[in-house]
């Protein structure tokens, strides 16, 4: 049995290893070299590292038996590519989702960036965003000298904070997730009011924002996840284990 699994989260490398455990060949799509760094080397397990169009996709999605898409809650874009890619390719599509996490009473939640960032200019005070270097732009209008992006230590993100002209010195390049203790650190030594996330849930260290934020008394700001449906990693595990079984 072949599988592709389009990944670059924590749920997609604990499901890689797994379906490579079952004795399945698996080809995992990650978008960076620094997903395949995290990915790492195991046997049945093949990295492919860098952005797909659909149609290229499709063209690896060629012959397999499934394909799971365990890409990040918030890559809309990616998903819509992944699935249409299957489509055409005639490959099973399985969607992996991340469980979301219960929003804490008092946070501000919103559909958009570009809401949040309204909401923040009519405030005072430093901004942690924890919303990585995509959104960056959106936020691009409010005073500089306030944010303090959290991004991934690469040169994309240090030149997304720099074309939103972010001082130099509130750039924040490390590498999640974050511990409690951390993000506390952060907000205290950076006199943090408001605190921007993504619902990354477990995987992506929420828990530990909003405790961090709750401690401090920061301000917490949830950008809200885009509604979707899919399945579990027992359920598509299971479905590949039943599969398994008729073909032997």
């Amino acid at each position: 049995m072949k599988a592709v699994v389009f990944s670059g989260t924590t749920e997609g490398r604990r499901f890689s290893k797994k379906l490579a455990e079952l004795g399945v060949a698996v080809t995992v799509c990650v978008a960076t070299p620094l997903g395949a760094e995290e990915q790492g080397e195991m046997a049945g397990i093949t990295v492919h590292a860098g952005r797909l169009q659909p149609d290229a996709m499709a063209a690896l999605l060629a012959g397999a038996d499934l394909c799971v898409d365990a890409t990040h809650p918030y890559a809309v874009d990616a998903t819509r590519n992944i699935r249409a890619a299957a489509v055409q390719a005639s490959v099973e599509y399985r969607r992996l989702l991340r469980a979301q996490s219960p929003l804490p009473p008092g946070c501000a939640v919103f559909e958009t960036a570009a809401q949040a960032a309204e909401y923040l200019a009519g405030t005072e005070g430093n901004i942690l965003l924890a919303t990585g270097a995509k959104e960056l732009a959106v936020f691009a209008g409010l005073e500089p000298a306030r944010l303090y992006p959290r991004v991934l230590p690469t040169p994309e993100g240090i030149a997304a904070c720099e074309a939103a002209n972010v001082p130099h010195r509130n750039i924040i390049a490390m590498q999640g997730p974050f511990s409690l203790a951390l993000n506390k650190a952060l907000i205290t030594q950076f006199q943090i009011r408001y605190l921007v996330t993504k619902d990354g849930g477990a995987a992506g260290g929420f828990a530990e924002k909003v405790q961090a934020a709750a401690d401090t008394g920061a301000q917490l700001v949830v950008l809200r996840r885009p509604p979707e449906t899919g399945e579990t990693e027992t359920q598509i595990l299971a479905y590949c284990k039943e599969i398994l079984q008729w073909s032997h």
